[in-house]
């Protein structure tokens, strides 16, 4: 299955512990870095964690359903903030970022 090489997306499961007040301080422009799950997880997840590396929230599953496996396969991705609403936004909504990915896996295998 192909992926697209540049996508928008919600990031969930923002509002825990820390999480709110550090994605209600993002700003559009603002780099964040994703991390895979490391390989066995039951349900793996792409995470999104600001640079200083403070965890912000996860992928939605449709797209953790093949971004994991193409990251863990060597596939590199940036991603950026476009939008952030406030509390008055469901939770799940609350935090937009563009994803681009930059490279194939190294095994070839398309996901």
């Amino acid at each position: 299955m192909e992926h697209p090489s540049t996508f928008r997306t919600t990031v969930h499961g923002t509002v825990f512990g820390e999480r709110a007040a550090l994605v209600g301080a993002l700003t559009p422009g603002t780099p964040v870095v994703l991390i895979p799950d490391p390989p066995m997880q039951e349900d793996p997840a792409v995470w999104v964690h600001s640079v200083r590396g403070d965890p912000l929230g996860h992928l939605p599953a449709d797209i953790n359903s093949w971004m994991v496996d193409w990251m863990l396969s060597g596939g590199v991705a940036s991603a950026e903030v476009l939008k952030v609403g406030g509390g008055d936004v469901p939770s799940w909504r609350r935090l937009l970022i563009e994803v681009r990915c930059k490279t194939e896996p190294a095994n070839g295998a398309s996901y």
